[in-house]
């Protein structure tokens, strides 16, 4: 495949008149071909015309047809998986079996919403009949569903080129919602993003949906981004990136004329606490595991390790153990320079911190861009006066915070803003014993985890992928499983609606036989 280096609109190709810059090899530092070209005013006008035209149309397909095109999607994007393993490494760093991990999660997303259109339930469909003889006053006929908003954006994300962007969950629930899509493509993987593109536009010509379902614009978050959320055909936004990124799409969101909601993930250090009959029993074995869960993917997922606490009675042999694992690992080149920078900053702010302790870090390997894992330890009356401690180093790196109290442990929990995850191990006895540990992390976290490690998100009908603020910018939400639909919906009640009027889903008969609530 011969990469074009510009935006896709809808059925069609875009030109750009300024470029928008060369994915960067983050290892070598070297830009990579084609040149990127960023959409012009006109092509994203056009983009965003097409898809409220398109949407017109897209609103009302059946969840037959949304299903076939979602697995289409899928399909494609299995038939370019070598295009993908040849390029997308050499944008990001990351290894072939990474690309083709990701691959199968993404289209395994794809057809999880796809199954969910086509039996059609979600919808969730609500039938009051009338009653015309109710004293004293009638009853009318009232039936509501969920319906899709509108266009949607969606801003790629840089740690997850598949997963998380042009294809990934957020796209892929906006799509099956009935939603057209536009993708801000991520300066760091433009090609992934193009092939990933190209797979989109080929399913929608292959399953005759309108022009204008989906398109993919590249340019600068500044320009293009700040263009898109504003623009007034756009009626929600997808985002998984930096607390700063969302939080600014958040206010330009919210100064609209007509406000939209942005979905936005953004930061989280997803704390891990280790009770001491766990410790005692298998601390090597939790050592291991939070190595392996820290330095998964050079430290670069959202579910990231960051905060680990011990009581001091037992930290010995959680600290030794996963900092000799630490001391050996291998550096590997970061996504992009600028996610290196911002951790190698961050490092040096823990290293600097008087109250902080160094207890391991690995030695870097040739090439550029290389993040070494580290480990720190501090004590929790040190962590609840040192606000800089609950700040995210998104990176290979994790601080032990050893407790003596098991109060002052629950007050440094919960004295942390919204997370992604919080996890606890813990003997039988431990865990059910720890109520009060369980509540906090409830209302601290959107996926609670018992003797396991944050990273590695299952794509499944009951995950949460979302937490209360700031790790999202909505804790009622999540973007990976089959609730994200509901984020580009909105409730429609029709009242005494003529039969011939109401949506299949709400007709006598129940014609598409899903579930519904009827009274």
């Amino acid at each position: 495949m011969t990469l074009q280096g510009t935006s896709i609109i809808g059925s069609g190709r875009g030109q750009g008149s300024e470029s928008a810059g060369n994915s960067i090899n983050p290892a070598t530092n070297e830009a990579l071909e084609p040149t990127y070209m960023a959409a012009t005013s006109e092509e994203l006008e056009q983009a965003v015309s097409l898809a409220s035209e398109a949407f017109k149309t897209y609103r009302h397909t059946s969840g037959a047809d949304k299903a076939q095109f979602l697995r289409s999607i899928a399909e494609n994007i299995e038939a370019s998986i070598e295009e993908l393993v040849a390029r997308m490494p050499l944008e990001t760093g990351l290894p072939e079996m990474r690309v083709r991990g990701e691959a199968g999660r993404t289209c395994g997303q794809l057809r999880l919403f796809a199954g969910l259109v086509e039996e059609g339930s979600w919808v969730d469909a609500r039938i009051d009949r009338a009653q015309p003889e109710r004293q004293p006053l009638p009853k009318v006929d009232t039936r509501s569903m969920l319906r899709p908003l509108g266009p949607v954006a969606v801003f790629a994300a840089s740690n997850f080129p598949l997963a998380f962007s042009t294809a990934g969950g957020d796209t892929a629930s906006a799509l099956a919602a009935g939603c057209p899509v536009i993708v801000k493509a991520h300066s760091s993987h433009s090609g992934t993003a193009e092939i990933v593109g190209l797979a989109i536009q080929k399913a929608v010509a292959d399953c005759n949906l309108p022009d204008g379902v989906f398109s993919l614009v590249y340019g600068g978050g500044r320009t293009i981004g700040q263009a898109l959320v504003k623009h007034p055909v756009i009626k929600a936004v997808g985002f998984t990136g930096s607390y700063a990124g969302g939080r600014a799409l958040m206010d330009l969101a919210a100064a609209r004329d007509e406000p939209i909601p942005v979905y936005a993930e953004m930061s989280a250090i997803n704390p891990v606490v280790i009770l001491p009959g766990a410790a005692e029993e298998r601390g090597a074995q939790i050592a291991q595991g939070l190595h392996g869960s820290m330095t998964l993917g050079v430290g670069q997922f959202c579910t990231n390790p960051g905060l680990i606490f011990v009581h001091e009675d037992h930290a010995d042999v959680i600290a030794s153990e996963t900092a000799k694992l630490v001391e050996t690992s291998a550096s590997s080149a970061m996504l992009n320079s600028g996610i290196c920078d911002a951790y190698c900053g961050g490092l040096a702010a823990l290293e600097n911190n008087s109250g902080v302790k160094q207890l391991a870090k690995a030695t870097a390997g040739e090439g550029s861009n290389q993040a070494v894992a580290a480990l720190f330890q501090t004590d929790v009356q040190t962590f609840l006066t040192s606000e800089d401690l609950t700040h995210e180093v998104f990176g290979p790196a994790s601080i032990i915070v050893t407790y003596k109290d098991e109060a002052d442990m629950l007050k440094a929990i919960a004295s942390l803003d919204g997370q992604l995850t919080a996890s606890v191990h813990g003997t039988d006895e431990e865990l059910t014993s720890n109520k009060c540990l369980a509540a906090i992390m409830e209302d601290r976290a959107g996926r609670l985890v018992y003797n396991g490690f944050p990273t590695g998100v299952e794509v499944c009908s009951s995950m949460v992928h979302g937490g209360p603020f700031p790790a999202t910018s909505d804790g009622r939400s999540t973007s990976v499983g089959s609730m994200a639909i509901y984020r580009f919906t909105r409730a429609v009640c029709w009242q005494d609606c003529p039969e011939a009027l109401l949506p299949a889903e709400l007709q006598d008969g129940n014609p598409l036989g899903i579930q519904r609530s009827e009274v």
